[in-house]
């Protein structure tokens, strides 16, 4: 039975060599910025230019999977859409929660992101660049809610959750786990989140979240 929350994910099929190459891009975008290469990749990797385009294809397609790498380390525990119970949707939207706030405050992502921004919208059809800003909403965010959203129809057939529609959920969620974080982090604050603050603020998100979207605790209207 697929239980909720099951997906499948593209990291899985990469062999741990592909996966040094898209950690090593992911440094360099760390080092480089917008000054990524298929040649830099290839020699801080200690392989071929034609190695990355056979498993890749062009930038766009190294920059799409660096994002899915980087995205896949935010795991959802799948649920039981049976048994679920309260302390298992708790725990599985805690380490949803946890995840995701190491991924986005790690370097990597905090620099991928900057690039991000700087290929997004029209500037970025001007000078010709490739649309990171798509990539990174496509295999960041997006199937982030595509990964959580059937943990929340679970819950709500459960009875445990009462909401009238999962985007609106996700992003109330979402809002609640990163608050100002990432901006932050993106201009440059310096902000200490060590494993005891992360473990607080997912328990601390998840605990708000359920407050407002709880079957038994739902305000009216919402």
């Amino acid at each position: 039975m697929l239980q909720a929350g099951t997906e499948i994910d593209n990291s899985e099929a990469l062999t741990e060599r592909q996966q040094a190459v898209l950690d090593a891009a992911l440094r360099l975008l760390v080092e480089e910025g917008d000054n990524l290469t298929m040649t830099a990749v290839a020699r801080r990797a200690s392989c071929s230019k034609e190695t990355l385009y056979k498993w890749f294809g062009d930038r766009d397609g190294l920059l799409t999977a660096t994002v899915q790498w980087q995205a896949s380390k935010v795991r959802v525990a799948p649920v039981d859409r049976k048994g679920l119970d309260l302390a298992s949707l708790t725990a599985s939207l805690e380490r949803f929660a946890s995840d995701w706030l190491k991924v986005i405050s790690s370097d990597t992502s905090v620099a991928l992101n900057r690039v991000a921004v700087g290929h997004a919208g029209p500037i970025k059809r001007k000078e010709g660049k490739d649309d990171l800003g798509a990539i990174v909403l496509q295999n960041g965010r997006f199937a982030l809610a595509k990964r959580l959203k059937p943990v929340l129809e679970a819950g709500r057939q459960a009875g445990l959750l009462d909401f009238d529609d999962a985007e609106t959920a996700f992003r109330t969620f979402f809002g609640l786990v990163g608050r100002d974080v990432q901006i932050r982090l993106l201009l440059g604050d310096r902000l200490q989140l060590t494993e005891a603050t992360i473990g607080g603020d997912a328990a601390r998100a998840t605990q708000q979240f359920l407050a407002l979207f709880g079957a038994n605790n739902r305000p009216q209207g919402l």
